[in-house]
C-alpha cells in the first residue's frame, strides 16, 4: 500500500471524525512512515526535524492574532456595525440586511483576491479583518461557511489564473519545472490554459453563494474584546486604519509577516490607541486565538517531510502512469486525482508542482496531449487540494478568523465546504480543459 494514500486517508478520516487536526496529522505521518518502510524512530526524527520549517509562520500568526485583537480595541468594528445598522434601518429590515450581506460578501471577495495579486499579503489580512467583523456577521445571520468559501476562493483562484504577485510565483514555478521535465512553454500561455479550470472555481463559488449557504444561520455573539458601543474616537479610528496600512506596508517591504505585525502593534502603542497597562492582556488574548493555526502549520510541515522521506510520492505518480495505458481520458482523470492526494497531504500547491511535473509532463507528451493541455493538467493537478486540505493555509487562514469566538469548526465548516465546492468542479473543468485544448 502506498504510504501517501495511507497517510492522507488516515489523516482525513480522523479529521472528519473530529479528532484534533494536529493529532490527526501526527498519527497520519506515523502510519505513512511505517507503511513507507521507515522505522518508528526514523519517522519521529523526520517529523520532528520538519517542524522547524514553519516556525516563522507560526510566530507570524501569533503576532497577527494579537494585532487583530488590539485593532478591535480601538472601536473600528463598532463603527462598521453602526454603519451597517444604519443601512438596515434606512432601507427596511429585510432589504437592508440583504443589501448589507451583498456588500460584505463582495468586499471580502475583492480583498481576498487582492491579497494574492494586487497587494500580495496572502492570509495576513484575515486575522486583522475577520475577528472584529464576527459580531456584524452574527447580526446579519450570515452563514460562516459562505464566508469561508468566499475567502478560500480569493486565496486560490487568483494565483492560478493571474501572473501577478503569488500568481507570478506559481506560474514561474510551473514553467520552470515543465521545462526541466522536457516541455518548454511560454508563461503567457499559462493564463489561457488555466482559464477553464479557474471557471470551475467560479462555478463552485456561485453554488456556495446562491444555493448552499444562502440561508440564515444563527450564532451566539461573544465580544472577543469587550468594547462598548459608541466609545471610539475619530483619532482612534484614524490610528487603527494607519496601523493596518503600516502593517501591510512593512510586510511588503521586509517580506515578513512578523515585521508587519510588530509595525502595526507599534503604531497602536505609540499613538496610545491601546493603553500600556492593557496591552499585555490584549496581545496575549490574541496570540491564544491564533495559537492553534501555528501548531497545525508546524505539524503539516512535519507530515509533508515524512511523506517525502518515504519516496512513495514518486512511486504514487509512477503507479498512476502504469495504470493509464494509452487512454487520454483516463490519464487526465488519474493525474488530477493523484495531484489532489499529494496536495491534500503536503498542503501547498507550490510544493506539489516539482513532484508531479517530473512524471506528468513526459507522460502527457507520450500520450499525445498538446502543450496547452499539459499546462492545464499539471497546473490543475497542483492546485487541487489547496482548498479543502486541513493543512493548507488557504483553509487554516479563514478558520483562524472565523473561529475567533469558537463557533466555526475547521473541518466541517471550512475544509468540507471548500473541498466540495472547489475540488470537484476543478477536477471536472480541468479534465474538460485537458480534453479540448
Amino acid at each position: 500500500m502506498n504510504a501517501v494514500i495511507v497517510a492522507v486517508f488516515i489523516m482525513l478520516v480522523l479529521s472528519l471524525l473530529r479528532v484534533n487536526v494536529v493529532l490527526s496529522l501526527i498519527v497520519g505521518a506515523i502510519a505513512g512512515g511505517l507503511t513507507g518502510g521507515l522505522t518508528f524512530q526514523k519517522t519521529i526524527e523526520v517529523f520532528t526535524n520538519g517542524l522547524g520549517g514553519s516556525a516563522e509562520v507560526a510566530l507570524s500568526y501569533a503576532l497577527l492574532g494579537g494585532f487583530a485583537v488590539a485593532i478591535s480595541r480601538t472601536g473600528l468594528p463598532n463603527l462598521l456595525i453602526e454603519w451597517v445598522l444604519k443601512v438596515v434601518k434606512k432601507n427596511g429590515d429585510s432589504k437592508g440586511k440583504t443589501y448589507s450581506k451583498a456588500i460584505i460578501v463582495f468586499a471580502l471577495l475583492v480583498i481576498a483576491c487582492f491579497s494574492q495579486n494586487v497587494i500580495p499579503i496572502h492570509i495576513a489580512f484575515i486575522p486583522i479583518l475577520i475577528p472584529p467583523m464576527l459580531r456584524l456577521l452574527n447580526e446579519l445571520q450570515i452563514d460562516r461557511r459562505l464566508i469561508a468559501s468566499v475567502l478560500t476562493f480569493g486565496l486560490t483562484a487568483p494565483y492560478i489564473l493571474l501572473p501577478v504577485g503569488f500568481g507570478k510565483i506559481f506560474h514561474d514555478i510551473l514553467a520552470m519545472n515543465m521545462a526541466s521535465s522536457g516541455l518548454t512553454i511560454d508563461t503567457s500561455d499559462i493564463p489561457v490554459a488555466m482559464l477553464l479550470p479557474t471557471l470551475g472555481l467560479v462555478f463552485g463559488l456561485l453554488i456556495a453563494i446562491f444555493f448552499s449557504y444562502r440561508k440564515k444561520r444563527e450564532y451566539v455573539t461573544h465580544n472577543i474584546v469587550k468594547v462598548e458601543e459608541g466609545t471610539y474616537s475619530k483619532v482612534g479610528i484614524y490610528f487603527a486604519i494607519l496601523s493596518i496600512v503600516g502593517a501591510l506596508v512593512a510586510q511588503l517591504v521586509f517580506d515578513s509577516m512578523i515585521i508587519g505585525a510588530v509595525a502595526g502593534i507599534a503604531i497602536l502603542y505609540i499613538s496610545r490607541s491601546v493603553r500600556w497597562n492593557e496591552a499585555d492582556a490584549l496581545l496575549t488574548e490574541g496570540m491564544k486565538m491564533m495559537a492553534f493555526i501555528g501548531f497545525v502549520m508546524l505539524s503539516a510541515f512535519g507530515f509533508a517531510d515524512v511523506l517525502k522521506e518515504t519516496g512513495d510520492v514518486d512511486t504514487l505518480v509512477q503507479q498512476a502512469a502504469q495504470i493509464i495505458g494509452g487512454s487520454q481520458a483516463l490519464a487526465a482523470l488519474l493525474m488530477l486525482i493523484v495531484g489532489l492526494l499529494v496536495t491534500m497531504g503536503i498542503g501547498s500547491s507550490f510544493s506539489t508542482i516539482p513532484i508531479i511535473a517530473t512524471i506528468f509532463v513526459p507522460l502527457s507528451l507520450e500520450l499525445g496531449f498538446s502543450p496547452m493541455a499539459t499546462i492545464a493538467l499539471v497546473g490543475t493537478a497542483a492546485a487541487l487540494g489547496d482548498a479543502g486540505s486541513p493543512a493548507s493555509d488557504s483553509t487554516l487562514g479563514p478558520t483562524a478568523g472565523l473561529n475567533a469566538d469558537m463557533q466555526h469548526n475547521h473541518i466541517w465548516d471550512t475544509c468540507v465546504p471548500t473541498f466540495l465546492h472547489y475540488n470537484i468542479p476543478l477536477i471536472i473543468f480541468g479534465w474538460i480543459a485537458a480534453m479540448i485544448l
